[in-house]
């Protein structure tokens, strides 16, 4: 359990810093601000695999299902640009929640951050359910296999996210039935009290929005991964750190998501190739390179080619 602590005693002191030092007063995220955050996070996650071959390699951390330090190394990577990769999808609804509650720039970073502690117990949470099942169940694996495809092909016929509308969501009217809702925005305040009643900011009800919104996401990310590893810090690491990066990379891509229309199919091509994973997991293994090089050509083909479009436009 040391490196677990180690390593959540980490990102809780990051975070810490995050809110109380690095972004202390409100302010909006430049380009090249957020350009710099996402080198910064992309960086780390990148060097933490090489930390993950020394912890395995010298028996630092439990190594349930018998990996090699080189194995690690490899599923974390290939799980983590999963996980960077199906954020697109994410950043673009982020991107329509604060339109549609008209947040304004310089609070978005504070609404991310509480948001991203959310993120990281749902999660959490969901990882070691989806563990628990498979190693407790076989056949799970074909019924998360099944719905990767499923979701997959919803992807290719449905575009559910141009006609979102967080105002007409259940999550919107329940939260008016419980608290009496400000439809002004009062500063980065969550909540604000007026004549002896409380009241909820169009802040708070984005945050809730955006957290239910990310536990839908991991519906379909979770067993994603899980397909990858079912290593349990295996998968946390990489789910963590892709969340940890969500923030710098939705400012820096939010004004630019038009521009890669067509990493949706490399989201789709990934999806397909992860559920076909699982559901031959038990007759044949596809090799950690072929994974990791399907990704990385995946989400390759799918930057050129919306760049392409774009310049011949």
């Amino acid at each position: 359990m040391t490196v677990w602590i180690i390593f959540l005693a980490a990102i809780t002191i990051f975070l810490a810093l995050d809110l109380g030092v690095f972004n202390k007063n409100p302010h909006v995220i430049s380009s090249k601000e957020a350009s710099q955050w996402t080198v910064l996070w992309v960086t780390l996650s990148f060097l933490f695999s090489g930390v993950l071959y020394l912890l395995y390699k010298h028996q630092y951390i439990a190594n349930p299902t018998n990996l090699t330090p080189y194995q690690a190394s490899i599923k974390y990577i290939t799980g983590y640009l999963i996980e960077l990769s199906l954020s697109a999808d994410n950043i673009f609804v982020i991107a329509i929640i604060f339109s549609s509650f008209k947040i304004p720039q310089k609070f978005q970073h504070r609404v991310l951050f509480w948001g991203i502690l959310g993120a990281i117990f749902f999660r959490g949470l969901m990882i070691f359910l989806g563990v628990a099942l498979i190693n407790k169940f076989d056949w799970i694996t074909y019924v998360f296999g099944g719905f990767l495809i499923f979701t997959a092909i919803k992807m290719l016929f449905t575009n559910e996210e141009s006609d979102f509308d967080p105002k007409d969501s259940k999550v919107y009217k329940f939260i008016g039935k419980i608290f009496p809702v400000k439809h002004e925005i009062h500063g980065q305040k969550f909540f604000i009290r007026e004549n002896g009643i409380n009241y909820v900011t169009p802040l708070f009800i984005a945050l809730i929005v955006i957290e239910l919104m990310d536990v839908l996401f991991a519906v379909d990310s979770v067993p994603a991964i899980l397909a990858i590893t079912a290593d349990p810090f295996l998968v946390f690491s990489s789910n963590i750190f892709a969340i940890l990066g969500l923030r710098s990379m939705y400012f820096f891509l939010a004004n630019m998501l038009e521009k890669f229309s067509y990493i949706e199919y490399s989201l789709i091509a990934i999806l397909t190739f992860v559920g076909i994973k699982m559901l031959l997991v038990h007759h044949f293994k596809f090799p950690e390179w072929v994974s990791l090089g399907f990704i990385a050509i995946a989400l390759t083909a799918g930057v050129v080619i919306s760049l392409q479009k774009n310049k011949n436009k």
